[in-house]
């Protein structure tokens, strides 16, 4: 492997806000601000919008969308494929 190529990886705390969620990790990404993290030690930290805690898939208030309903309604619209 070629030295020189590669980001510096080592441990980030990801605090998704909306939530109120942090989970220390380690990544390439940095941060200027940081935290203080339950073992005392200080990470960087880097906000996020979504995290596992939040997104609608993860928490089960995901939507399921009826698209046999629409595609139905389109073809009974505009007719089926292949006519004409």
């Amino acid at each position: 492997m070629r030295k020189e190529i590669h980001p510096s990886y080592g441990p980030v705390v990801f605090r998704d806000r909306a939530a109120g969620h942090a989970f220390l990790t380690r990544s390439t990404m940095t941060s200027e601000k940081t935290i203080a993290w339950e073992d005392g030690e200080t990470y960087p930290v880097v906000d996020v919008e979504i995290s596992n805690v939040s997104h609608p898939f993860y928490t089960g208030t995901a939507r399921v969308l009826d698209t046999a309903g629409r595609v139905e309604r389109f073809e009974r619209r505009y007719g089926k494929r292949g006519e004409a």
